[in-house]
């Protein structure tokens, strides 16, 4: 997470130096008076990557045959739609319901009585409803570019969740369906003929503890599991 941080920085005084650059360029504007509509809509479309953050249980890895427990995160899709609500003159409150599909394992490595390893994957699929509130704060627009930054909270329900579930056996990891996220990010916005076009990416960190405990080694591994991740979008409105 902190190399994230650090790229996003990193990208922020790139976009700052650009923006006073192509302030010696003048264009014709297009969508002249879309500013200053009070509400406008939209849709967005992107990929995500989701992972977690493991808390783990050192009395159980010291005593126990795991030797390591290690998250992979993998790619996912995300459709959403947009209602942004103009507060300032570079200010925007925009409300972002999200339908997110992600993946993500859990690599457990295990050690038997005779020396021998043995590797197991436990993978586990979310089918994510966000329910995101973000502040939107923009850059005085020059000709037809202008550079944001945005921040919020997201409540997310899991409708695949395996929490409440008989896994008859099978020692599947379980998570809670509710979430609670915050969200940083950065976009451009581009004014195109007929509409505005804006990519972004944002970084996600959850707060709330995931796990649902069982009496298995997979999860009384883990004191707590939360989510953390990051979000390319592209947006049209």
């Amino acid at each position: 997470m902190y190399k994230q941080f650090k790229y996003f920085f990193i990208l922020l005084l790139f976009i700052g130096a650009s923006d006073s650059f192509a302030q010696k360029i003048k264009k014709p504007q297009n969508l002249v008076r879309y500013d200053f509509q009070k509400l406008h809509f939209g849709f967005t479309i992107g990929i995500n990557e989701l992972n977690f953050n493991i808390k783990k249980n050192s009395n159980t890895l010291s005593n126990d045959s795991l030797l390591t427990l290690l998250p992979n995160s993998q790619k996912g899709f995300n459709l959403g739609i947009v209602t942004n609500l103009r507060i300032g003159r570079f200010t925007d409150l925009r409300f972002i319901p999200t339908l997110v599909f992600g993946e993500r394992n859990l690599n457990y490595s295990f050690i038997d009585s005779n020396g021998v390893s043995d590797e197991r994957v436990k993978r586990i699929e979310s089918t994510l409803i966000d329910f995101p509130i973000y502040l939107k704060y923009k850059s005085a627009r020059y000709n037809n570019f202008r550079t944001y930054v945005i921040g919020g909270i997201k409540y997310s329900l899991d409708v695949a969740s395996q929490d409440k579930i008989n896994d008859e056996g099978q020692e599947i990891v379980k998570l809670k369906k509710n979430d609670l996220m915050g969200e940083i990010g950065f976009g451009f916005d581009f004014y195109l003929e007929y509409f505005k076009f804006s990519p972004q990416i944002k970084l996600s960190y959850g707060v709330l503890n995931l796990l649902s405990k069982d009496d298995t080694v997979y999860t009384k591994s883990i004191n707590q599991l939360s989510t953390n991740g990051w979000m390319i979008s592209f947006t049209f409105e």
